[in-house]
């Protein structure tokens, strides 16, 4: 059996490649297709680049690091892979991989991170940001994504089946492209990077790429207004200048650190606080894994990786955070104040086995045996 596995690019290493990285092991004999890969990033993730077939983009100026701008070449580039020698295609989609061309004779399963939020969920909040809501920019950018939606749906015809990464995402695959999933699967946590530490301290972190949809400004905003309480803010992005102009003098903001220095004041932290809308969202999962407990927007993937309980709800033995209900600065300081109410009631412990859940091993044996039933179950 000939199984190919299609993922869009490898240029950075983040949640997507840690799942691509787990196809790519599961089957070591298995070819890949990128649109576009990085050498020094295909070497963190153990791949040999013997195995990858890049699309044109890779050979276009400055590919590598400027990928998103040949966003209106990516249908038609995943489309030149010829595909036809394959049993099985795996896409690993969240923009354009699973718009490969395939026939009635294979087995095509997307493992599906979201359809493309750029072009859907995300449009207006995304031509917001890139100031491209009028003008002869914004007209082109809108056709282009217009188009791109008018080609997602017609692709999603050709996936025999969708495993969603969470239930959010599931609902979201359902909304865009009325097709049901044939099931969940959490995608992997390296769990056992992350030990467990019991004795907190007193103050807060927020870690993340600073990115507007991250919220970081945000946390950074309500606990200045909260001059009691400390925040330690890991991360680096684009939002930098904007978020430290923010901080009180409460606030650290200690830009990107070594994964070490990460994982200490996750150990070490009074609770995580993570104020985006993910569709997953690992790095609550990792906070957990050191026994940390998570004030969490209580809204898309973080209902699944968080085990918490909104404002004014009894907290339970085995919860593992606190939810707020609104990305405002009012919502997210009651979070702080009921977490603060409440915070001897958690468990380290508890918090860690909740996140042992989402161990990669587990991940590695459940997409094996589910994608076993799937070509079973589509034989031609």
């Amino acid at each position: 059996m000939k199984i190919a596995i299609v993922h869009e690019w490898v240029t950075v290493i983040a949640g997507s490649e840690s799942c691509f990285k787990g196809f790519t092991e599961i089957y070591p004999d298995a070819d890949i297709f990128l649109l576009v890969s990085d050498e020094k990033s295909l070497e963190k993730l153990n791949i040999d680049p013997s195995r990858v077939t890049n699309s044109f983009v890779q050979k276009l100026p400055k590919a590598k690091t400027k990928w998103k701008s040949y966003l209106p070449l990516f249908p038609y580039a995943i489309e030149q892979f010829d595909l036809s020698a394959y049993d099985v295609i795996i896409s690993s989609s969240h923009a354009v991989a699973k718009g490969v061309i395939t026939n009635a004779s294979q087995t095509h399963i997307c493992y599906i991170y979201s359809p493309i939020r750029y072009a859907w969920d995300l449009y207006h909040q995304y031509l917001k940001e890139a100031n491209l809501t009028k003008g002869i920019k914004g007209f082109l950018a809108k056709s282009i994504l217009h188009y791109i939606r008018r080609w997602d749906l017609g692709t999603a015809n050709s996936v025999d089946e969708f495993i969603p990464i969470s239930n959010y995402i599931e609902k979201r695959v359902w909304r865009t492209y009325r097709r049901k999933s044939y099931k969940v699967i959490y995608p992997p946590v390296s769990v056992d990077d992350f030990t467990l530490n019991e004795d907190k301290e007193d103050f807060y972190l927020a870690a993340s790429r600073l990115v507007p949809y991250k919220k970081i400004d945000l946390i950074v905003e309500a606990f200045s207004k909260m001059p009691n309480k400390k925040l330690v803010v890991i991360g680096d992005g684009p939002e930098f200048k904007k978020v430290k102009s923010k901080a009180g003098s409460n606030v650290k903001i200690l830009g990107r650190q070594e994964f070490e220095v990460l994982k200490d004041y996750m150990q070490r932290a009074k609770a995580f606080v993570f104020a985006a809308e993910e569709d997953f969202g690992i790095i609550p999962i990792e906070a957990q894994a050191c026994g940390t407990p998570v004030i969490a927007f209580g809204k898309g993937g973080s209902l699944e990786t968080v085990k918490g309980k909104f404002i004014s709800q009894p907290i339970e033995a085995s919860d593992t955070g606190v939810y707020f209900d609104n990305q405002s600065i009012d919502s997210l300081t009651d979070a702080v104040s009921y977490f603060e109410e409440n915070h001897t009631k958690f468990n380290p412990i508890k918090i860690r086995e909740f996140a042992l859940t989402f161990d990669k091993k587990k991940f590695k044996v459940n997409i094996k045996n589910t994608f076993a039933e799937i070509i079973e179950k589509h034989k031609k």
